[in-house]
């Protein structure tokens, strides 16, 4: 059959197949698909219904916004059961309970940073003097607002009390239950204490602070503390109170709270309180989040906030040992995320209130939600936290079923590391076995020297000395050893020797000279680096690569990377950072201990920051990712220094090599370096109990007794810690040395010689404060904007995402 004739029949088929087809079917296919919103409030109504009809709440308003137009607006059920029904309606004014938190508090307190009246990291003390009392001195304004602080859940007011003052005291007069900074304890006292730290400020109390400087320029009418009699016919009541003896709540005999806040502290403080307190409705707290969606720009264009200080509110806040992630005052990530429901990502923030209000903005799709109820009335009811995630759940499946990671929300996702993913089982490619798949491509033809030692080998063990050795068209000419010599089991000096099975010679680079000569390089044309890292700013093989770079730059001898994992993952930084007058053999760079970078990504900031102007190549791995530890690669480990012998000892190493300067033996001439350390004047029971007091996050102190073999002490008995990993994730090794080092320097400090540990620490205001007697939380929170600064230089030379 001819082609054409082929067409006409099979237009001809159709045409018989769409006249074929009934009316009643053609007017299916024709309808159009439901809009986005009709089938999302459809969804919503059945949620909130089913809620309603199982008693969970008796009614309840939802907002729904979706790139700047509500597409959601609905009152369900009823306002009040007692003393009389009445249906929900959508101007409810509700009680926010703990949405006060941020739409109160945060906000008075960010807004009295900007103005450069209140500093994040200053002691709360600095403002209120009486807080200081029983050990809260270190306490700052920072670990408030992220609930970081150590203070109690719910102040210890002991029974008869009144008035605000009797709460105050209370918390004055009350110990920490945990340290400053080391664990996420949800405090409603903190948020007290801010509300009377405005007040002292601003000479405002925050009530009277927050209207005029944020609900009337928001044009939020109906949002208060202490709302007038007016307003009471449209308030949700809660609970019950004032029940005679024996009558059961939601009886009717009692006085329903209507107008009074809900939370009994807040009531017995007089209405006004940082935790709880403010009343409003929906449509006003959908202008409060408007503005935050716009970076603090108010729908009238009136400018609340700076983008800054919201960027700032909303992104996390929390330090990076701790799972639980909060911004300032806001929620991110934390067990009490319902709200969130399955869908949004961590980049996404808001808070829940008692009394079952709750709010979530997810800044990318430009998408918040509101839901406010009155669960707690006439009784109370278990939180609604299943029906705040389902109707987040729902939200975001319809509304942001597209989401990508941003450059913002993928920082967000890395900020609290790998502890919410599983190890991955990556076959990861180190930069020889790339060069070998490659066939030695960059290499052929040129005369190579290779800076390597024991750790040069492939997945498969053969080492790279053999591998370019015998590779077609790569002549093979010198080779170079770092600290430790090309076997890895030197510890001092290493002098220049041979290789038995090559005959070529091997230059020490640890040994008369830490660079290569102009005699060590005659007939180089490549110089190759392959070593595997620690992971660490102090660990020599980084500063033997750079030494290598100038040297080679000055010769214009090409060098080639054959990169490695960090095997301590690439998205951790520690600091502190080194000082810029403290550059030196075991400190190339100013960066953090911790720097989360493999060697090929050094060698590219090395030149580039410090103008080396090598004609540089990295070999980049082949799956690996910045959240891979090394037990994730399936590469097997090989201990990089003799004293380096487990994965576990990799990541203690950082915080606890800075203690052997000042006399403490970490280790070395045990069979466990670096997980364990100890010297003959510690008292080790009493050191662990103190040190576990501390709740140093991932890690516990296990007393122990020992005899190294190896300085110092050699020979002595000593008593001192063992040191077990409860949780790689938010094990912060510099964190737990500070804390080492704060404790024997406070405990011994006739035997620790804390001045000898600035050798490796290398910031001087680090170890004055030490020194002073500072938190190491709180010293480590002050370092954080010189982190985030050398987190953002590194982002130019990252090769791995």
């Amino acid at each position: 059959m001819p082609r054409h004739t082929v067409k006409l029949f099979g237009l001809f088929s159709i045409f018989l197949f769409l006249i074929s087809i009934s009316p009643a079917q053609a007017q299916t296919k024709a309808q159009p698909k439901p809009k986005p919103a009709a089938t999302l409030a459809k969804t919503l109504d059945a949620i909130v219904e089913k809620a309603i009809a199982a008693d969970e709440l008796p009614g309840a308003v939802l907002l729904v916004s979706h790139k700047g137009q509500i597409i959601h607006r609905k009152a369900y059920g009823n306002r009040a059961l007692l003393p009389a029904r009445e249906a929900m309606t959508l101007d409810t004014i509700f009680d926010l309970a703990s949405l006060t938190k941020i739409v109160a508090t945060t906000s008075s307190v960010m807004l009295l940073v900007e103005q450069g009246k209140v500093r994040l990291n200053d002691p709360v003390a600095h403002y209120l003097p009486d807080f200081a009392a029983n050990g809260k001195e270190q306490v700052t304004v920072r670990h408030l607002l992220t609930h970081m602080g150590g203070l109690r859940p719910v102040p210890p007011v002991k029974d008869p009390w009144t008035g605000a003052e009797a709460v105050f005291k209370s918390i004055y007069e009350d110990t920490l239950i945990a340290p400053p900074g080391a664990r996420f304890i949800y405090s409603d006292g903190g948020f007290i204490i801010l509300a009377e730290l405005v007040r002292r400020v601003s000479g405002l109390p925050v009530n009277e602070f927050a209207l005029e400087n944020i609900y009337r320029p928001l044009g939020m009418s109906h949002t208060r503390f202490l709302p007038p009699a007016e307003w009471k016919p449209r308030i949700a009541p809660t609970e019950e109170i004032d029940l005679p003896d024996g009558a059961k709540a939601g009886s009717g005999k009692g006085r329903v709270l209507r107008g009074d806040v809900h939370d009994p502290r807040a009531r017995g403080m007089g209405g006004v309180a940082g935790h709880a307190g403010l009343f409003s409705t929906a449509d006003d707290l959908a202008n409060y989040c408007r503005m935050i969606l716009a970076g603090g720009l108010a729908p009238s264009g009136k400018r609340i906030f700076a983008a800054a200080t919201v960027q700032k509110m909303t992104s996390p806040q929390t330090p990076p040992w701790s799972p639980t992630l909060r911004g300032l005052g806001w929620d991110i990530d934390s067990v009490y995320s319902a709200p969130r429901g399955e869908f949004f990502p961590r980049g996404t923030f808001g808070h829940t209130g008692f009394t079952g209000t709750a709010m979530w903005i997810d800044p990318q799709s430009r998408t918040f939600y509101i839901l406010l109820a009155n669960s707690v009335h006439p009784y109370g009811r278990p939180a609604i936290s299943s029906l705040r995630s389902r109707i987040a759940t729902a939200i975001a499946a319809q509304l942001a079923p597209a989401f990508r990671p941003t450059a913002a929300s993928t920082a967000i996702e890395r900020s609290v590391g790998s502890s919410h993913d599983a190890v991955r089982n990556a076959q990861t490619k180190t930069g020889i076995d790339v060069l070998v798949e490659e066939n030695f491509a960059p290499l052929r033809g040129k005369h190579v020297g290779l800076i390597t030692n024991h750790t040069g080998l492939d997945r498969s063990g053969r080492s790279t000395i053999d591998l370019l050795w015998k590779a077609d068209g790569v002549k093979l000419v010198a080779l170079f050893s770092p600290e430790h010599g090309i076997a890895g089991r030197a510890d001092d000096k290493v002098a220049s020797t041979t290789d038995t099975a090559t005959g070529l010679p091997i230059f020490s680079l640890y040994g008369d000279t830490r660079r290569p000569t102009e005699e060590m390089l005659r007939g180089v044309e490549a110089l190759v680096f392959d070593i595997q890292d620690a992971g660490v700013r102090f660990y020599t093989y980084e500063t033997t690569m750079a030494y290598a770079m100038e040297e080679a730059a000055k010769r214009k001898i090409a060098f080639y990377v054959l990169d490695r994992p960090n095997p301590l993952g690439g998205e951790a930084i520690e600091g502190p950072m080194l000082d810029k007058d403290r550059l030196n053999f075991v400190g190339y760079f100013p960066m953090p201990v911790r720097h989360g970078m493999t060697v090929g990504e050094l060698a590219r900031l090395f030149n580039e920051e410090n103008k080396i102007g090598a004609d540089l190549h990295v070999v980049a791995m082949k799956d690996w990712r910045r959240r891979d530890l090394f037990e994730a690669t399936g590469q097997p480990w090989t201990a990089p220094s003799p004293n380096l012998r487990s994965l576990d000892a990799a990541l203690l190493y950082p915080g606890i090599e800075i203690l052997q300067s000042g006399g403490v033996n970490v280790g070395r001439g045990t069979e466990t370096p670096f997980e364990i350390f100890g010297a003959p004047w510690i008292k080790s029971v009493e050191l662990a109990a103190y040190l576990n007091r501390r709740f140093v996050p991932g890690v516990r102190f296990v007393p122990t007794r020992f005899m190294p073999t190896a300085s110092p002490h050699k020979g002595l008995a000593c008593e001192g810690i063992a040191l077990v990993i409860t949780d790689r994730a938010t094990l912060n090794s510099m964190l737990m040395g500070l804390e080492i080092a704060a404790a024997l320097w406070k405990m011994y400090p006739e035997n620790f010689q804390v001045d000898k540990i600035m050798t490796l620490l290398g910031n001087a205001a680090v170890l004055e404060r030490l020194k002073k007697g500072d938190a190491p939380t709180r010293i480590l929170d002050e370092a954080a904007d010189e982190i985030e600064a050398f987190r953002k230089l590194r982002a130019k030379y990252l090769l791995y995402q």
